[in-house]
């Protein structure tokens, strides 16, 4: 990608050949520039590591590995939050021709243990020995681990001669890294699916799969040397592996890692990023933050407010080529320093993009934050894609669209209108499931992605649904749960939802409320939030019908949810009932809520 800017300075994927190859041409153009910034919790201070200092981590790694026998394609898995440390285990691994299994550190351990033995995983890299502690009924299956590693000293002897504390395995100091592959086809990752149904499944990754995806997004968001990445989404999850730190050793960047998702309103204040890459649920809460305090306060900050969006808006709109000049635009810079500027420097005031992925931002959303002057842009992918398969750019943005294909991959409508893709960023396959395998591929060699779409003119993909999650009313009437469940959750009292009706007469839904607000409303209607019953009182369930029907207004009358069962407890990954990707197990929800099910349904 040519660009004159002195702050550009792209590897680009022949210059790497592999993963480990790209880091190590980084560290050869800029050995002594920053590459992380990360909280050091014994000192209680940031601190910045140079690209070098990590190479020479790399090297220490890779002497311990080896000498635990670490060959060319054995697998090792990474259970850790986001850090420096991830960085160097990935790069020590796969200099030695290994491939990484990253794990989530927020997964059920049975779920985990399942992993580690379908991969034949033989190290396990962990946080600390309750990680390990948690395995403690699993450890019979695992035994094709020879060595667990724990970043933190344990408390006791572990018991287990497999299991020693980082610093006591490392050797003080290592010669220079390793890189035994030079071929970008090769097995780099193995990268197990959330499995919203069934067992998940393990995604198999090439150094090239994710060095293209990587250099080919580059093609939508220029990333300059200068840039701040803030990473808080798991490394295990590809949208920030391959955009969050491979992208960024692509381009020489900084990326700074926030201490948890609790202190990350802290975190953006401190590291002031340039570019945020996230969920909707993030854009979603901080959405809501304002709406509730915009409830609380006087009228007059509620119409600057609106204000100041509607022209924001209009005047990306405009910018984009897709409205008029309009005389209001004069107000804009009143309206910036008075309200938007504000509201961007809670996000620390410097960010020029906002990516967005992992599943749809409600128009809503997007509208509020872009009228704000927050240039927020959304993609698509799954994680057989690497996982970008389109996304905007700003200069091309249209939030209701996913964007167009990234350079290199191919997008067509397929058989009921599913989304198919290919392109040098496609999996090789699934590990040891050659029937998932060829289910996933189209006779002609492309991926089906299960989404539904359609395509513009332009080459614009907007998302319509999930094949398998479309709900069939009896009377045929189709309807995506995803748009309704996001445009209901717009309210604050709702912060999860799930849309069901699958054969039914009607639409339901079953909602777990946001105890702040349940709090307020409780208290508006005279019930007491706490009392057995309250969440099926009368007047409650036809407030919260009001409020869902107020959300979709613009939805047509079949798609009206007319019955809401409401619950207190969250639906978690710990309770079963989410993915680690924070996806929902629809199945076991409505598992759980059975009886509910039937009464909203009775007589029907």
């Amino acid at each position: 990608m040519a660009d004159t800017n002195r702050d550009v300075d792209i590897i680009p994927v022949e210059g790497a050949r592999t993963l480990d190859g790209l880091f190590a041409e980084r560290v050869r153009r800029s050995p002594q520039a920053v590459a992380y910034r990360e909280y050091d919790e014994a000192q209680s201070r940031w601190r910045d590591i140079g690209w070098a200092e990590v190479d020479r981590q790399v090297a220490r790694w890779q002497h311990s590995l080896q000498r635990d026998g670490i060959k060319a394609g054995d697998r090792v898995a990474v259970m850790l939050r986001n850090c420096s440390l991830w960085v160097t285990y990935d790069q020590a691994a796969m200099g030695l021709g290994a491939v990484v299994v990253p794990l989530y550190t927020q997964d059920r351990p049975d779920n985990v243990a399942y992993i580690i033995k379908d991969s034949g995983a033989r190290v396990l890299l962990l946080e600390s020995e309750e990680q390990w502690h948690a395995f403690e009924d699993l450890r019979a299956t695992l035994d094709c681990v020879i060595r667990v590693l724990l970043v933190k000293a344990p408390a006791r002897d572990p018991g287990d001669a497999r299991v020693l504390q980082v610093e006591r395995w490392l050797p003080e100091e290592a010669v220079e890294v390793q890189h035994v592959n030079s071929d970008g086809k090769q097995l780099a990752s193995i990268v197990y699916t959330s499995g919203t149904t069934g067992r998940p499944k393990g995604v198999m990754l090439s150094h090239d799969n994710m060095l293209t995806n990587a250099f080919s997004a580059l093609s939508k968001l220029a990333v300059r040397r200068d840039d701040v990445f803030l990473s808080f989404l798991p490394l295990s999850h590809t949208f920030e592996r391959t955009v969050g730190y491979y992208l960024t050793v692509m381009t020489g960047s900084v990326t700074a890692y926030a201490r948890s998702v609790q202190q990350l309103g802290e975190d953006l204040l401190t590291i002031r990023p340039t570019i945020l890459i996230s969920v909707p649920r993030i854009y979603e809460r901080v959405y809501a933050a304002i709406k509730a305090k915009l409830a609380d306060g006087p009228a007059v900050r509620r119409k600057l407010f609106e204000q100041a969006v509607d022209i924001g808006w209009r005047k990306f709109e405009h910018a984009q080529g897709r409205g008029s000049w309009a005389l209001g635009f004069l107000l804009w810079p009143l309206l910036d320093a008075l309200v938007a500027s504000k509201i961007r420097a809670r996000l620390g005031g410097n960010l020029r993009a906002a990516l967005s992925g992992g599943a749809a931002l409600s128009p809503e959303i997007s509208r509020v934050f872009i009228g704000l002057g927050l240039t927020i842009l959304q993609g698509y992918g799954l994680t057989e894609a690497s996982p970008i398969v389109s996304a905007n750019s700003p200069e091309d943005n249209l939030p209701a669209s996913v964007g167009t294909p990234i350079p290199g991959v191919e997008v067509r409508i397929g058989e009921a209108s599913a989304l198919h893709a290919r392109g040098p960023n496609i999996m090789l396959g699934y590990w040891n499931n050659s029937e998932a395998t060829r289910a996933m591929f189209t006779d002609d060699g492309w991926l089906n992605t299960g989404d539904t779409a359609r395509i513009d003119d332009a080459g614009h993909i907007f998302i319509t649904g999930r094949l398998k999650e479309i709900i069939v009313l009896s009377n045929g009437e189709k309807v995506p749960p995803g748009d309704v469940e996001a445009a209901i959750m717009r309210d604050p009292l709702f912060e999860q939802v799930l849309l069901i009706g699958e054969g039914k007469p009607f639409l339901s839904v079953i909602a777990v409320v946001a105890e702040p607000e349940w709090q307020a409303a409780a208290g508006r209607l005279g019930v007491d939030p706490a009392a057995d019953g309250a969440l099926r009182d009368d007047q409650v369930v036809a407030m919260a019908l009001a409020r869902i029907g107020a959300q979709m207004r613009e939805f047509p009358g079949f798609a009206q949810v007319r019955r809401v069962t409401l619950t207190r407890e969250p639906w978690t990954v710990d309770n079963g009932l989410l993915t680690p990707t924070m996806k929902l197990k629809r199945a076991k929800v409505l598992e759980k809520f059975y009886a509910d099910l039937d009464a909203m349904y009775a007589g029907h």
